[in-house]
C-alpha cells in the first residue's frame, strides 16, 4: 500500500529503459532526466518502435515482485519526473514543448530554435516553464544542442543561455556556438522595469532580440517606444500609459469563425466601440461580403501563439510581421485619422508608436491586404464598408400611455434586433426581445435566454456565473423534490469540507487520473507558499472515505448512507457554458457503503430511478436510462449507470445524471473494512451518485422557444401571473380590487404560486413580454370588459392558447390546467425525442443518421471492447468531416459519435446479429450520439 514515490526510495528497484537507439535525442534526454532524478537505470539498446520504460519493484515486507510498463516517450518522462519532486509539473506545463521535439523539430532545428527564442524573449524567462529547470528544458535543450552541433548552427542569446544552464547541470554535451549578433546590452529581466514617467524614446527599431522591432528596422520605419508596467487589457493601457499628443492606443482581437477562418481585428482603444462577438460578426460579415452564418469567437491562447507567436494581452498589428498567412485583417478606418498609432510588439510591457502612413507601409511591405472598416456605432451600420444596417427598433411603450407605432423601413431586414446590452441601449429601445432565433443560432439563442430571463449574470472569472434568484429558486425546487426521495432511501444529509490533501486525492490511481486535468489547487496563503498544495474538490470520494473507514467497524454500522448538497470545482475545459459546463457548479452527491454487492446494486438503481423521475416528472424532460460502457464509466468505479437526455435543436445528447457502483475499489484503497456476522473481516461495497445544476440548462434547451424560457409548472417560481389592463375610464382604483380578489381565490388553493404584477411604471405589453421571457406557465389578463363580465383571460405560455374563464371556481380550473400543461410538455418533448432515435445495423447508414441529428441504436459486441468504441469515434468524425460537417468547438466529441449508454430497455436482438463495427457477434444494443 505504499505510494509510488515512497517505493522508489525504499524498495530494491531495477529499471530497464528501451528505446530506438541510444544515440537519439530522446534517449539522451531520458538519460539526463534519470541522472537528475538520482535513480539507477539499466539501458538496453534494443531498437524498438517506441520508447518503453519497464519498472520492476520488490515489496520489502511481502517480497512480492511487481512490474509496470510505461510506453511512450512522454509517459516515460512523466514517470521519471515523478521520482524527483523538483520536476513534478502539470502535463499542460511542459508536454507541449516535449511533443514539439517528438513531432520532428529535430529535422527543422532552425525553425524550432526561433520558436524557443521568441518564447523566452516574449515571456522574459530563463526557463520554458516556471522559475526552475523542468523536464521540458532538458528535452528541448538536448534536442537543440544535438541538432545545432550537427548542422553547425549558431544559437541566439536566450536559447544559448538555456542550453548552457542545462548542460552545466548534467554535462556530457558539446556546447553549440553563440550568435554574437543576437546579444543585446539590456538583459531580458530588466525590460520589465518601468521607464521614468513612461517617457517615450525614439528608435529605429534596431533591437535584434525582438523580431517585431527588428522587422521595423529592416523596413526603415522609425518608431517611438514607451516602456511601462505589464498591461493586459486595452482599458488599463489607456488609463495607465499616457501617450504623446495625437497618439492612440489600439484594442486588438484574434477571432475564429468555424466556416470563414481566422480574423485579426484592430480598433481604437478609445473609440467606445461594441466589439462583442455578435456585433463584430455582423460588421465584418458585411464588410467582407461573407455568406451564411457568421459566429466569431475569441481564439484560445494556444491558437494565438501558434499563429501570431504572442501571448494573451500582447497582441498588436505589428505581430502580423511574424505570420499573416490565412488571417483576415480588419482595421478600424478611424485609426488612420490619428497622428500615431501605438500597439504592443508581442510583449505587453512596451508600446510601439508609428505614424498612420508608416502603418500602411508596414502592412504593404509584409504583404497584408487589410480591410478598412468603420466600427463607429450607428455609423458602422450604414457605412459602405461595414455590415448591413439592422432594422430600426420599435420604441418601448411608456407607462399608462399608448405606444406610438413605428414606421416600416422596407429596406431593413424583417428580423428586429434587440439591444441586449443595457449599458449601450438607447432610450426607447426594448431590452427584452431575444436577438437570436432558436433555429438560426442555437448557442447565441441560449446565451440570450439565460441572461434576458434573469437566470444568470456573468462574473469576472471565466467559467463562473452568478445564479440569480429566478434560477436559484428552480434549484431549490429540485432540492425539495429530491430530498424527499433521498430521505425515502434512508439517506441522511451532511456536509464535508471543500478541500482535500494531495495525498488523499492521489491515493486511488484510476480515480485521480480521471480528474487530474480538472483539479484546481490552492498553493498560497497570502504571500506564503503552502508546504503542500491543497486541492479543491472535483468530487468527494477521497474526502469522505477516510471518514467512512473510521465510522465503520462492524456489520452493525452498515449500511452507511449519506448525501451532501455542495459546490464542486473542475477547472480545465474549453468554452464554458452556463449550467452545462462551468468551473464551479452546484450538485448533490450521495455516498453509501453496504455489506453486500446486492445491496449496493439496489441503491445504485434506486438513485438512478430518483434521477429519472426528477427529469421526467419535475422538469418534463424525457431521458433514457442505461449502463455506461467500460470506456465511459466513472474513473475508479466498477459500473456506471446514467440517464441520457436529447437536445432536439442541436441533435446532441447530454448526460443528465449518473449513479455508480464503486464495488470494493475504494474500500480496498481506504481500508474501509468491517467485521461481518461470522466475525471475519470484510471490505464494504460502495456507491456514489450525483445530480447537478446542468439539469437546469437541459430543461432550458429542451423547452425554450424564440420568446424565451418555457417552464414546466412544477418547477416555475411563479406558476401564474396576473396582469391588470387599465385605461382612462377604468383605472387601478377599479381593476385593483378585482385582481386582489382573483389573487385571493387562486392563493386559497394552497399549492399554486401566483404573482400579481401591479407595478404602475410598466404597461401591460411590457409585462406580457417580461413574464413570457421568464417562462411563467399561465398569464391571467384582467381588463375593463373582464371586470364587467366577472371573467379573466388565461394565456398558456407553452402553446400560446387563450381562453376566457369565469372567476368563480377559477382556482380549481387553474390547478387542473397546470397539471395538463406539465403532462403536455413532457409528451411533446418525448415525442420529439422518440422521433429522433433510429436503429441501424450497417455501418454505411451510421454517419448519415448522425447527420440527420438522430440518436443511433446499433448492435454491439459488448461494453468491454474499448478499441472498437475508439474506432467508431475516429471513423465517424473522419466521414462526417469529409461529408462537409463542421467541428463544433463547444461539444465534447464534436462531429464524432460516442457511446451514450447501453439502454436498460433493449430491443429484440436476433441470434447471429453482428456488431456494426467489429463484425463480431453482437451481445446487446448500444446507443450512440454526438454529445455535449
Amino acid at each position: 500500500d505504499l505510494q509510488r514515490k515512497t517505493i522508489a526510495k525504499t524498495m530494491p528497484i531495477s529499471r530497464i529503459l528501451t528505446h530506438p537507439g541510444s544515440d537519439t535525442a530522446q534517449a539522451i534526454a531520458l538519460k539526463y532526466l534519470i541522472k537528475l532524478a538520482g535513480v539507477d537505470v539499466k539501458i538496453s539498446d534494443d531498437k524498438n518502435e517506441k520508447v518503453a520504460l519497464t519498472v520492476e519493484t520488490v515489496h520489502p515486507v511481502t517480497k512480492i515482485a511487481r512490474t509496470d510498463v510505461i510506453s511512450g516517450f512522454i509517459p516515460a518522462i512523466n514517470y521519471i519526473a515523478n521520482l524527483a519532486p523538483e520536476y513534478q509539473l502539470t502535463p499542460t506545463s511542459y508536454e507541449s514543448w516535449v511533443q514539439s521535439c517528438v513531432d520532428g523539430s529535430e529535422a527543422m532545428i532552425a525553425t524550432f530554435v526561433e520558436k524557443v527564442e521568441r518564447y523566452l524573449w516574449t515571456n522574459n524567462q530563463t526557463y520554458l516553464v516556471g522559475d526552475a529547470m523542468s523536464a521540458a528544458d532538458v528535452v528541448v535543450a538536448v534536442t537543440i544542442a544535438l541538432g545545432a552541433n550537427k548542422d553547425k548552427l549558431k544559437l541566439s542569446q536566450n536559447v544559448h543561455r538555456l542550453i548552457c544552464t542545462v548542460v552545466s547541470d548534467v554535462g556530457g554535451i558539446e556546447l553549440p556556438a553563440l550568435d554574437e549578433s543576437s546579444v543585446v546590452d539590456v538583459k531580458p529581466e530588466e525590460k520589465t522595469k518601468k521607464s521614468e514617467e513612461n517617457k517615450p524614446s525614439s528608435t529605429n527599431g534596431s533591437s535584434n532580440s525582438n523580431p517585431v522591432l527588428a522587422k521595423l528596422a529592416e523596413l526603415g520605419i522609425k518608431c517611438d517606444l514607451v516602456e511601462h508596467e505589464k498591461v493586459v487589457t486595452a482599458d488599463d493601457l489607456v488609463e495607465k500609459v499616457k501617450l504623446p499628443e495625437g497618439g492612440v492606443h489600439t484594442k486588438n482581437l484574434f477571432l475564429k469563425d468555424k466556416k470563414h477562418g481566422l480574423f485579426f481585428i484592430c480598433v481604437s482603444a478609445t473609440g467606445g466601440y461594441d466589439v462583442s462577438g455578435s456585433k463584430v460578426s455582423k460588421i465584418v460579415a458585411g464588410a467582407l461580403g461573407l455568406t451564411g452564418k457568421v459566429n466569431m469567437r475569441m481564439t484560445d491562447e494556444q491558437t494565438l501563439k501558434d499563429n501570431l507567436h504572442c501571448a494573451k494581452g500582447c497582441l498588436g498589428p505589428l505581430a502580423l510581421a511574424l505570420n499573416s498567412k490565412d488571417i483576415n485583417v480588419i482595421i478600424d478606418e478611424k485609426l488612420f485619422e490619428k497622428k500615431s498609432i501605438y500597439s504592443h510588439p508581442i510583449t505587453n510591457d512596451l508600446s510601439v508608436g508609428i505614424s498612420a502612413a508608416d502603418l500602411k507601409l508596414f502592412l504593404e511591405k509584409i504583404g497584408v491586404e487589410a480591410k478598412l472598416v468603420n466600427f463607429g456605432g450607428d455609423d458602422a451600420a450604414s457605412s459602405s464598408s461595414a455590415a448591413t444596417s439592422s432594422a430600426p427598433k420599435p420604441p418601448a411603450p411608456k407607462p399608462k400611455s399608448k405606444p406610438a407605432a413605428a414606421k416600416k423601413d422596407k429596406s431593413a431586414p424583417k428580423k428586429q434586433q434587440a439591444n441586449s446590452n443595457k449599458k449601450t441601449a438607447k432610450a426607447g429601445q426594448t431590452l427584452l426581445a431575444l436577438q437570436w432565433k432558436k433555429a438560426e443560432n442555437f448557442p447565441q439563442w441560449y446565451s440570450d435566454v439565460i441572461v434576458l430571463s434573469e437566470m444568470i449574470s456573468y462574473y469576472d472569472i471565466s467559467g463562473c456565473y452568478i445564479l440569480r434568484p429566478w434560477s436559484y429558486k428552480i434549484w431549490e425546487f429540485i432540492q425539495e423534490y429530491m430530498n424527499a426521495g433521498i430521505r425515502s432511501l434512508g439517506v441522511d444529509n451532511c456536509y464535508f469540507p471543500l478541500f482535500v490533501s494531495k495525498d488523499r486525492l492521489e491515493k486511488e490511481k484510476d480515480h485521480v487520473e480521471g480528474f487530474a486535468p480538472e483539479v484546481a489547487w490552492v498553493t498560497h496563503s497570502g504571500e506564503s507558499a503552502l508546504q503542500k498544495p491543497i486541492a479543491i474538490r472535483p468530487t468527494s470520494e477521497t474526502i469522505m472515505y477516510p471518514t467512512f473507514a473510521n465510522l465503520i467497524q462492524s456489520h452493525r454500522d452498515l449500511p452507511l448512507q449519506i448525501n451532501q448538497w455542495s459546490n464542486v470545482v473542475r477547472w480545465e475545459f474549453k468554452d464554458p457554458t452556463p449550467f452545462l459546463r462551468s468551473r464551479e457548479f452546484l450538485w448533490q452527491e450521495g455516498h453509501t457503503a453496504h455489506s453486500t454487492s446486492e445491496e449496493a446494486e439496489v441503491m445504485v438503481m434506486d438513485a438512478l430511478e430518483m434521477y429519472r423521475k426528477t427529469y421526467e416528472e419535475l422538469l418534463a424532460v424525457p431521458v433514457i436510462p442505461g449502463y455506461k460502457t467500460e470506456k465511459e464509466k466513472f474513473a475508479g468505479g466498477k459500473r456506471t449507470t446514467t440517464v441520457e437526455a436529447y437536445i432536439p435543436m442541436s441533435g446532441r445528447a447530454i448526460q443528465g445524471a449518473t449513479s455508480h457502483d464503486l464495488g470494493q475499489n475504494f474500500g480496498k484503497m481506504f481500508d474501509i473494512t468491517f467485521q461481518d456476522k461470522s466475525g471475519k473481516s470484510a471490505i464494504v461495497h460502495q456507491t456514489s451518485w450525483g445530480f447537478t445544476t446542468r439539469s437546469i440548462g437541459v430543461m432550458i434547451m429542451v423547452h425554450g422557444d424564440d420568446t424565451g424560457l418555457v417552464l414546466p409548472p412544477k418547477i416555475a417560481p411563479h406558476q401564474v401571473v396576473i396582469v391588470p389592463i387599465v385605461n382612462k375610464k377604468c383605472g387601478m382604483d377599479k381593476i385593483g380590487p378585482y385582481c386582489e380578489q382573483l389573487l385571493q381565490q387562486i392563493s386559497s388553493k394552497g399549492n399554486i404560486r401566483v404573482k400579481y404584477d401591479d407595478r404602475d411604471m410598466y404597461n401591460p405589453g411590457w409585462k406580457y413580454n417580461h413574464w413570457e421571457q421568464k417562462g411563467v406557465p399561465i398569464r391571467l389578463e384582467v381588463g375593463p370588459m373582464d371586470l364587467e363580465k366577472g371573467t379573466a383571460r388565461l394565456v398558456q405560455r407553452y402553446n400560446g392558447e387563450k381562453s376566457d374563464l369565469e372567476i368563480a371556481g377559477i382556482g380549481d380550473i387553474i390547478a387542473a390546467k397546470l397539471e395538463d400543461i406539465q403532462a403536455a410538455m413532457f409528451e411533446k418533448a418525448k415525442a420529439t425525442r422518440d422521433s429522433h432515435v433510429v436503429q441501424v445495423t450497417e455501418w454505411k447508414d451510421f454517419v448519415p443518421a448522425l447527420e440527420k441529428q438522430y440518436l443511433v441504436l446499433t448492435p454491439w459486441c459488448g461494453p468491454e471492447h474499448k478499441e472498437w468504441e475508439e474506432w467508431v469515434k475516429t471513423t465517424s468524425r473522419e466521414e462526417s468531416l469529409k461529408a462537409g460537417e463542421e467541428e463544433a468547438e463547444t461539444a465534447a466529441t464534436s462531429v464524432a459519435a460516442k457511446t451514450l449508454c447501453i439502454p436498460f430497455v433493449q430491443p429484440e436482438l436476433p441470434k447471429g446479429t453482428k456488431c456494426i463495427a467489429s463484425g463480431m457477434d453482437a451481445t446487446c444494443w448500444v446507443l450512440w450520439g454526438r454529445s455535449y
